[in-house]
């Protein structure tokens, strides 16, 4: 595995497992495969519906808790002071967790930021309270981080983005880089049949004898992004986790680069 740092000390795995749009029903096995795998980070959050059979997969594991790094983030209709310190206290207890190593704030308020500002003075009390031991945000520009700034004691450690090589990302994940945040990309190998068939992608797969998805998520990490593939596919959970005995050339990275076409896979 590699790391990176937080702004705070502490040290995020690179690469970790996404639980988004895992059917209850299928926590359980796809949480398994990938703690067998050798993953150690997972991320996720009250939306998705699962944190309850995420906690007991957790339980069932005999991984110890410190080797561990747990994500969790604060949706749109818990968003305020009050509110966000119910929903966490809400999402540990549905985890049968005594603290998460990241929480962070979902998406932005667009209509009332003002509310989201709330929800970061709440992360706060959090981290404060040691309750986690890094917060950060989701889905913020650079206009709406530059608001958080201006009014917290404790800046965003993470800001979360949308990130394949058709939405790059450069000047935001520059933005964030330059301020202390570290950059997590989700979606990070599109979805699959857009980007995985790319010929630039798989001629370089061709060269390192590794899969197009390998590859993406290799360009991801050496890029400085923190990433976290979902596959409820046991044999693509080992796959993706089958990366960290290659590197990828700078032109190589710079070929993958130029595929950016500000394309949004997900939500603008």
């Amino acid at each position: 595995m590699e790391y990176q740092k937080l702004s705070n000390g502490v040290e995020i795995p690179m690469l970790g497992f996404g639980t988004y749009q895992l059917k209850p029903n299928e926590v359980a096995d796809a949480m398994k495969g990938a703690l067998d795998a050798g993953y150690r980070h997972f991320d996720g959050a009250h939306i998705y519906g699962n944190e309850v059979e995420v906690g007991k997969a957790y339980k069932a594991s005999s991984v110890k808790r410190e080797d561990l790094f747990i994500t969790s983030k604060v949706w749109n209709e818990d968003q305020g002071y009050d509110k966000t310190l119910a929903a966490f206290d809400k999402t540990l207890s549905e985890l049968q967790l005594d603290y998460l190593d990241l929480y962070l704030i979902h998406w932005p308020n667009e209509d009332n930021f003002q509310l989201s500002l709330d929800t970061w003075k709440a992360l706060e009390k959090i981290y404060k309270d040691g309750k986690a031991r890094s917060i950060g945000v989701s889905n913020f520009s650079e206009d709406q981080l530059k608001q958080v700034f201006d009014m917290a004691t404790v800046k965003p450690m993470v800001n979360q983005i949308e990130r394949h090589p058709y939405k790059v990302q450069k000047e935001l994940g520059d933005f964030d880089a330059a301020n202390g945040i570290i950059n997590e990309g989700y979606s990070p190998i599109g979805h699959g049949h857009l980007i995985l068939e790319d010929p630039t992608i798989n001629k370089i797969a061709k060269d390192h004898n590794k899969s197009a998805a390998q590859v993406v998520l290799r360009w991801q990490i050496d890029t400085g992004f923190v990433v976290f593939p979902k596959s409820s596919n046991i044999d693509h959970v080992k796959s993706n986790f089958d990366i960290f005995d290659f590197q990828l050339t700078d032109d190589e990275i710079k070929s993958i680069n130029a595929l950016d076409k500000d394309e949004h896979l997900n939500y603008d």
